[in-house]
């Protein structure tokens, strides 16, 4: 599965990594807008690592001082301040927890927000490659893994060095002999985090594309395709057992995780006991020569924890910077891949235009050719790769055509011809190779890409509707559309009374991808969404293809009424919806082969269009 390979990559990067400073440096930029909380963060790291290397100290005090000294009150008043400084230690925590999650919570904002920008700005080519699963994984899973550095790396690095520097000071000053024996079993506390440590990060690793996967095969078997795709072909037991031998490596994974987890454990813990009972030995004995005292040996003893603990942390930290410094470079490239379809420092507004000049369409010998894996997307995010992508055939070529403003222009060929292309090259999804595409009499590489989408509306034959209400979909095209405006516009797409009988009316759910209506009433749906917007030049790629022969009447009446004073570009498999165009231009492998109105094309009897036009109605 993609997820395993994607681990066998991370796995093999981390172990022959070392820390990139230009990384580092770049990770470190994204938390400059949260350095007051970073100081308070280092702030309370200080106050609480001071605190614990106190503590012992008044055990030292109450055993070596008070107690032979039988002064109760400074036994009762040490003993509370010991309590006391746990209690502020407890807040410390709990206030170093908050601003590291606060730093690393804003940090994830940031960079999701950044990602999801930028992977809006990418071009249909780019989205035609990707893997959604490997590209959300990058939004949220990796975002996640890079948080680590500020919520959990940082205070560890920060937290830990203090405590062995404190904890040093305080127990070199006690007894220079035992804290040299206590130095010298260090060694015994790393071996077992050094060996057991990476394994138990590979596992995580691991486990987390593991369930990936399941997750994966539940998401495609549980949307309304999925499902429908299931029901019609599939074979439910086969779809269960895949899952639960998805979900059986999970099982497997987490108790061998456990077994890491709780063998590192109890290896760590064993030494403890181990090296306490021999600071205990080596001090009762130096105790009963009256080298030390018996408050040094307690308080010594003490300090081991505080000594152990974050030199074991500290002995893997590197293995943990790398993990997350992975997840933020797996980041990093997607935020430095250019969009093939940029815009310009300071883009002309193309509505400025169309208001002074009209919204003609002009193609110049266009040619244009699917660009390359390489030239849009990332191996580690893409399908099975398009044989199209890696080929350097023009799929069009050599294209030129005028369209007057307010002409309706049909575009027709057979399968293949490159009619959605050239209608993909209208609305600048794409960037032609050779050529110059023009609106207005403006190319449309100097104009920004929000004055194009204001200027040219689409509706496709798959006509997307989010899962949310009507008015949630309608107003995706103009936000601040009135209840008024969708109405009329839902009235001139014929699908007003349909709407109007639902209970919820405009609050009505329409479900995933709008399964709850018919096709054609998302088809008639998505023209209301167009028709609410009002762009000056319409783009239609087979959108009546889905309406029966009553609702494709209806819709072609309410087209020369709302599409009146627009251009509008036609691409139609139904020859009889296109016979009024202004103009029908023909496709044929990527070439115009034919270029006029129903009448003029159909006298040529030898021509494409009369071909298809008699196949078409032989059929019919």
């Amino acid at each position: 599965m993609g997820g395993m390979r994607s681990f066998t990559q991370d796995t093999d990067k981390i172990k022959g990594a070392k820390i990139n400073k230009d990384t580092l440096m770049r990770v470190l930029k994204y938390a400059k807008p949260y350095k007051w909380f970073l100081a308070l963060f280092l702030v309370f790291i200080i106050i609480d690592a001071l605190i614990g290397a106190w503590t012992p100290l008044l055990f030292k005090a109450i055993i070596d001082k008070w107690i032979p000294n039988k002064d109760t009150g400074n036994v009762i008043f040490y003993a509370g301040l010991t309590a006391l400084l746990s209690i502020i230690s407890a807040l410390l925590s709990i206030a170093q927890r908050w601003v590291s999650t606060k730093i690393g919570q804003g940090v994830i904002f940031d960079l999701q927000n950044q990602l999801f920008e930028h992977i809006q700005k990418q071009s249909l080519a780019f989205f035609s490659r990707t893997k959604t699963g490997a590209l959300v994984q990058r939004i949220n899973g990796d975002v996640m893994g890079a948080q680590a550095v500020f919520t959990n790396t940082l205070s560890s690095i920060f937290s830990n060095t203090l405590s062995v520097v404190f904890t040093l000071a305080a127990m070199l000053s006690m007894s220079w002999q035992l804290t040299l024996i206590a130095l010298l079993l260090i060694p015994a506390f790393i071996f077992p985090a050094k060996l057991v440590g990476p394994k138990l990060s590979q596992l995580m690793r691991e486990s987390y594309d593991l369930k990936a996967d399941a997750t994966q095969l539940s998401n495609e078997r549980f949307n309304v395709s999925g499902a429908l795709l299931a029901k019609s072909y599939g074979d439910p037991k086969v779809d269960a057992q895949l899952y639960a031998e998805q979900i059986g490596k999970v099982r497997d994974l987490s108790i061998k995780q456990a077994l890491t987890g709780s063998f590192m454990r109890v290896m760590i813990g064993t030494v403890s006991a181990i090296a306490l009972a021999v600071v205990y030995g080596f001090g009762g004995v130096m105790a009963i020569k009256e080298t030390i005292t018996v408050g040094v040996v307690v308080a010594l003893a003490s300090y081991l924890n505080r000594l152990y603990g974050p030199i074991t942390s500290l002995s893997n930290i590197q293995v943990d910077v790398l993990t997350a410094l992975v997840s933020f470079e797996r980041v990093f490239e997607i935020l430095d891949l250019e969009p093939s379809v940029k815009e310009l420092p300071n883009p002309e507004d193309l509505r400025t235009f169309v208001a002074d000049n009209g919204s003609s369409i002009t193609f110049e010998n266009v040619s244009f050719r699917y660009p390359k894996d390489s030239e849009v997307s990332l191996g580690s995010l893409e399908t099975i790769s398009d044989e199209r992508g890696d080929s350097d055939e023009m799929i069009l070529k050599n294209i030129s055509f005028n369209i007057e403003p307010g002409q309706m222009v049909a575009l027709v060929g057979p399968s293949g011809a490159g009619k959605s292309t050239l209608s993909g090259l209208i609305s600048r999804m794409y960037d032609p190779n050779e050529g110059t595409v023009s609106i207005a009499g403006k190319s449309l590489r100097d104009v920004s890409l929000d004055s194009i989408r204001e200027t040219v509306g689409v509706v496709s034959q798959d006509a997307h509707m989010f899962h949310d209400t009507i008015a949630a979909n309608l107003r995706y095209a103009k936000p601040d559309a009135t209840e008024e405006e969708m109405i009329f516009a839902l009235k001139e797409a014929y699908i007003y009374n349909l709407v109007e009988d639902l209970p919820q009316g405009l609050e009505t759910v329409i479900g995933d991808r709008g399964y709850r209506l018919s096709g054609g009433e998302r088809q008639r749906l998505a023209i209301a969404r167009l028709l609410l917007k009002s762009p000056n030049i319409v783009v239609l790629d087979e959108a009546t293809a889905h309406l029966d022969s009553e609702s494709e009447h209806f819709i072609q009446e309410a087209f020369e009424t709302a599409l009146a004073g627009r251009t509008s570009v036609v691409i139609a498999h139904r020859l009889s919806t296109i016979r009024k165009a202004d103009k029908i231009i023909v496709l044929k492998s990527g070439e115009v082969v034919e270029m006029g109105t129903h009448d003029e094309l159909i006298a040529k009897e030898d021509g494409v269009y009369h071909e298809l036009h008699d196949l078409q109605f032989s059929d019919d």
